[in-house]
């Protein structure tokens, strides 16, 4: 579902926080990009994350992140089938992260996933001001606030984003505290005017118990179309299927954060026979251990076949 004017629902479902391929260069690879895309567009994904913490983006300069939007948005545009393309803007410098929502904007995306600055630490109002400058630079593009203190080192309070869901430009939140204390508290605050959504594969359904309207999920990088069924079976009231699907993946939702993200999901990707290459620097390769899980959790789950 596309945004609307009085501040509707950027998308229902799963939108997926895409992976970045790499070339043997180390350079993106947007022909096996788009063939990602693509995927996702045939397997049900509803909406399409580039330039997200999956995908890398911390490593990726500002002609890389804005050639990866490009890439995705030319791709949803020729298809039968129109997604969203949020794009990620993340990153410690105010002024450098405005740049990354400008060129966004430039390329072709729908909306902008805004993260707080990671490492400086600032307190509330300045993630208020960051807010405030990067969505200004990003024009009148619908955002969704990216809370993740385990990678930002700040976590936005609820009463900030109630203060800053006044804009409407804010039209959700990517809730990826884990605290679901934190989260109920949010969704009273401004459940009834931003959407909110799980930020975390193994919380999808208790999210969503509280009023979510789906996930951004790493998880759907390979498990497409029981991600989006796993949230519109909630929204469907069919619980029980939820419920069953939130617990036949969570031994895979597991595997793929025994190091850290993306570094076994991108592994996973390649078993599926995508061509995406290595993490860059300083991501490295999975070790064989979590290799082996993570292809142990694929087969039993049914994404590669037996054998």
């Amino acid at each position: 579902m596309t945004q609307t004017a009085d501040r509707g629902i950027l998308f229902t479902g799963s939108g997926v926080a895409l992976v970045t391929p790499m070339a043997a260069d180390g350079a993106p690879d947007e022909g096996v990009l788009r063939e990602l895309v693509r995927f996702h567009l045939r397997e049900g994904t509803d909406a399409l994350i580039v330039n997200g913490s999956t995908g890398e983006a911390a490593t990726l300069s500002l002609d890389e992140q804005r050639s990866a939007v490009r890439a995705v948005a030319d791709e949803v545009r020729s298809a039968d089938r129109r997604i969203p393309v949020v794009a990620g803007c993340g990153g410690s410098d105010t002024a450098q992260v405005a740049q990354v929502a400008a060129a966004a904007r430039e390329a072709g995306a729908d909306a902008l996933l805004i993260a707080p600055p990671p490492y400086n630490k600032p307190p509330q109002r300045g993630i208020v001001a960051h807010f405030q400058k990067v969505m200004d630079a990003g024009g009148d593009l619908p955002v969704i606030v990216y809370n993740v203190p385990g990678r930002t080192a700040c976590n936005i309070l609820p009463e900030t984003v109630e203060q800053m869901a006044a804009d409407e430009r804010i039209v959700g939140i990517k809730e990826a505290s884990g605290d679901i204390s934190q989260i109920a508290e949010v969704a009273r605050r401004v459940g009834g005017r931003i959407a909110l959504y799980s930020g975390n594969d193994d919380q999808v359904v208790p999210v969503m118990s509280l009023g979510g309207k789906g996930v951004i999920s790493v998880l759907a990088n390979i498990a497409p179309r029981d991600m989006s069924r796993m949230a519109t079976a909630f929204l469907e009231g069919n619980t029980a299927e939820a419920c069953a699907l939130q617990l036949r993946y969570l031994p895979l939702i597991a595997a793929l954060f025994r190091e850290g993200n993306p570094i076994p999901v991108k592994a996973a990707v390649g078993m599926l026979g995508f061509d995406v290459g290595e993490p860059r620097l300083p991501l490295v390769t999975v070790s064989d251990g979590i290799r082996a899980e993570v292809e142990s959790a694929m087969r039993g789950v049914g994404l590669l076949g037996a054998r």
